[in-house]
């Protein structure tokens, strides 16, 4: 099973910028879209962003910008502008399908936590 490990998260002022990373353990890496997803407290996962095998991204807030480096096994989360509301556990996730669906995501990192502060 593929193992994806996030870093990166931290103590943010508000207005700060972060970026998270995830490794993923699978030589497939290539082939599968990654999913950023973030978790804030008593709130349900919600979507952040999504990078396709072949770089094409949709992230509804612009402040968050989803990349990939194949080569690395990588994916990245910048988030810039951070906002206190924008404390949470954020997790990567892989799939065979470039959707905000996490139902399409088989594998999961455990998370990484990022708070803000104003």
């Amino acid at each position: 099973q593929v193992q994806l490990v996030e870093s990166g998260g931290g103590l943010v002022q508000a207005g700060g910028s972060l970026r998270l990373s995830c490794v993923a353990s699978a030589r497939a890496f290539s082939n599968y879209a990654m999913g950023w997803f973030r978790q804030a407290p008593g709130k349900e996962r919600e979507f952040v962003a999504v990078i396709s095998p072949s770089g094409g991204t949709y992230n509804p807030d612009s402040r968050f910008t989803v990349s990939r480096d194949n080569d690395k096994n990588t994916a990245y989360l910048q988030m810039n502008s951070l906002k206190p509301e924008d404390t949470a556990v954020y997790y990567c996730a892989e799939g065979p399908v470039t959707t905000p669906d996490e139902r399409q995501y088989f594998s999961w990192g455990k998370g990484t936590k990022v708070t803000g502060y104003s």
